[in-house]
């Protein structure tokens, strides 16, 4: 079971990354802006309402949507979806059910979708 302390001290252990000063957020320097890869899941608790911060839940970014519609159909007890991140590639993954040799390969992961030249096609 990983936490937000294994979070926190693996995200930071990667190279350019800086934690959000008022969030639970991870980014890397690219260009000189900073990329977020890794952020606390912020849920829809009552309609019309702010979201409000879930520490159990990780949004984590990944290459793609497909890769996105591949992890959450195939361990969906780890990979919830919510509509808001419709579109958008991240998985929301829940911190009790992963390891922390999976979550240090999801952030990896996460950080190298952001600073990897993107492949000519």
């Amino acid at each position: 079971m990983a936490t937000q302390a294994d979070v926190r001290r693996i995200a930071l252990a990667l190279p350019d990354t800086v934690e959000a000063k008022n969030d639970f957020a991870f980014s890397v320097i690219v260009k000189g802006k900073e990329k977020g890869f890794a952020w606390v899941w912020k849920e829809r608790v009552a309609p019309k309402k702010p979201r409000v911060p879930n520490p159990a839940v990780l949004a984590v970014r990944v290459a793609n949507l497909v890769d996105k519609d591949f992890m959450s159909s195939a361990e969906p007890e780890k990979f919830i979806f919510d509509p808001h991140y419709n579109g958008f590639p991240a998985v929301l993954v829940r911190l009790a059910k992963v390891r922390v040799p999976e979550l240090r390969l999801l952030l990896t992961e996460a950080r190298l979708t952001l600073i990897a030249p993107k492949k000519r096609r």
